[in-house]
């Protein structure tokens, strides 16, 4: 049976607006609703689901970033994770990681966990990256299966239905693999209070970038943050003819 490496993220909660700092370095965080990535719950969920039907030995969930984390740590081991790790990244650091650093110590770790099968969220909401799960399956040379809307697991052997522009593809992938999980792969289950319970003694390690061998060091620098700009108000035309004009001198048609 496979042991899965699950990868939960901290953002900001999906349903608050977003502000920008003003001296327009990065968005406002102090104060503001924080919650799991909503595609890490997906990918939380997967793994648990495997596991129910005898096909993971163990959901091992990890996180990276400052104290903060632990709380969405917490929130896997109450959905169902075993046991879970916290990477602990603070500071000037925290605020510079990239996809790739967080790649990297997924490898490092799936090398020290011995695990079988990595799942993540096809993005974070925060972010928007979608290089995660394809950069840790390229370091790691495992083969990956991104845009997941359907997992089976039989043996060494694993089908991905996957979401692309034109449809659905079917991919076979021989493990290990990494996946990355899409909306529609399955509605993650809420957290029950027994089971919020139970995730306070469940056992998070700590562990750290320095103690996996991997260098923070940022190639990126985040030169300035803006607000979108504000959308122009429209016009009503009166006639289908009106529009069409409209349509033909402003080069849409």
């Amino acid at each position: 049976m496979a042991r899965v490496l699950v990868g939960v993220k901290r953002v900001i909660d999906y349903a608050v607006k977003i502000r920008v700092k003003p001296d327009k370095t990065g968005v406002v965080t102090e104060g503001v609703k924080h919650s799991m990535n909503p595609f890490d719950e997906i990918a939380v969920e997967e793994a648990i689901r495997l596991r129910e039907k005898k096909q993971a030995s163990e959901v091992v969930a990890v996180t990276c970033g400052p104290t903060q984390n632990q709380e969405t740590l917490r929130t896997a081991l109450a959905m169902g994770a075993d046991r879970g790790i916290h990477v602990e990244v603070q500071g000037k650091d925290y605020e510079s990681m990239t996809p790739l650093h967080v790649s990297k110590i997924l490898a490092k770790l799936a090398e020290q966990e011995k695990a079988d099968l990595i799942i993540l969220g096809k993005q974070a909401i925060d972010g928007d990256c979608n290089q995660t799960a394809q950069m840790t399956a390229s370091i790691l040379d495992w083969a990956q299966g991104t845009f997941a809307s359907e997992i089976k697991l039989e043996d060494s052997k694993m089908t991905v239905i996957r979401e692309i522009d034109g449809g659905l593809e079917t991919v076979e992938l021989k493990m290990p693999a990494v996946v990355s999980a899409d909306l529609r792969l399955n509605e993650p289950r809420y957290a029950t209070l027994p089971n919020i319970m139970k995730a306070k003694k469940k056992k998070v390690a700590k562990t750290s970038p320095a103690d996996l061998g991997v260098d923070m060091k940022s190639s990126i620098e985040v030169l300035e943050v803006v607000d979108p700009p504000e959308r122009e108000a429209g016009i009503k035309v009166e006639s289908v003819e009106q529009l069409v004009g409209k349509l033909k001198d402003g080069g849409v048609i």
